[in-house]
């Protein structure tokens, strides 16, 4: 075997080595990233109040939000992942109000708020 060969051998064994603990370390990140939201019920809604903002501007749509919900049902964190700036951020507020049933872990929850002028 010539140096060169040896070297591309160990090459590669490093490259295989690797590769196989970097999915290995980094599987239990990929597997939580994958679980699908947890659907926990919303016990406590509070209404969301039409801005009269958007209301004269004639504004309406959906808001999507993403809410961290901690084990005790409060919400830790809400953010804004689609819609009018205006209707979001009022949606936002309302939703820091709701109240989950409890669960033993804390939990990432998809929320859509529909505005529309009555």
């Amino acid at each position: 075997m010539t140096p060169r060969n040896a070297a591309d051998n160990c090459f590669a064994f490093i490259v295989v080595l690797l590769t196989v603990f970097g999915f290995t370390a980094f599987s239990p990140l990929i597997s939580r990233a994958q679980q699908p939201d947890s659907a926990r019920k919303v016990i406590e809604r509070t209404a969301t109040p039409y801005p009269p903002l958007a209301r004269n501007m004639g504004l309406q749509g959906t808001v999507k939000l993403e809410v961290i919900v901690a084990p005790d049902g409060t919400v830790k964190e809400a953010q804004i992942k689609g819609g009018h700036p205006v209707l979001a951020q009022a949606a936002a507020n309302a939703v820091r109000r709701w109240k989950w049933e409890p669960a033993t872990h804390e939990s990432r929850e998809t929320v859509e708020i529909k505005f529309s002028p009555e």
